[in-house]
């Protein structure tokens, strides 16, 4: 494993810190959403507010959405053509929250694929408001997209854009356990 990432049947898995607004090169960026896809706190605050208006008005008759489940909208003011939408489990009171979470990167991969788009960035959907603890969070993450890796058409880099240095050594070490398994 590189200090970063890994590449997988022609998918690189990028591991790194910083801002998901701020992710220039990516085809889309996913919004760890609220089921209305209304601007709130975290994440999606600031993808509504570095988008603007348009985005909120583009996502309001696609609300609202089920946990696990994700919905595409335009980027708007933001540096990417596109935004995925999903919706995390809350820890603790959507159930299974496991399989909800898996579904969340699932969903927004199958949806980046089917648009062609060759990159993406994930926030660690749930892992803020939603309660749900880093390392179980990222073992699910980063199971799911390993097992969707073969599947992938068009998406060629799945980047992790984590909030600080301790969610990024705890995705490094869940990786590279899964990657020795």
């Amino acid at each position: 494993m590189q200090a970063r990432g890994v590449e997988l049947d022609g998918v690189t898995i990028e591991l790194d810190t910083g801002d998901i607004v701020r992710q220039p090169d990516m085809d889309a960026v996913v919004n760890a959403a609220n089921a209305q896809l209304l601007p709130g706190g975290g994440v999606a605050g600031a993808i509504h507010r570095a988008a603007g208006p348009g985005l909120a008005e583009e996502c309001r008759p696609l609300a609202p959405i089920s946990p696990g489940e994700a919905v595409i909208t335009g980027g708007h003011g933001l540096p990417n053509p596109y935004v995925i939408h999903c919706l995390g489990p809350v820890y603790g009171a959507d159930r299974p929250g496991d399989e909800l979470l898996a579904a969340c990167y699932r969903h927004s991969l199958e949806l980046a694929d089917r648009h062609g788009l060759r990159s993406v960035a994930f926030p660690a959907i749930s892992t803020g408001a939603f309660g749900y603890p880093m390392e179980q969070a990222a073992e699910v993450a980063l199971d799911t997209v390993l097992r969707m890796v073969g599947r992938l058409q068009s998406v060629r880099t799945v980047r992790f854009v984590l909030a600080d240095e301790g969610a990024l050594h705890v995705h490094r070490e869940v990786l590279q356990r899964l990657l020795e398994h």
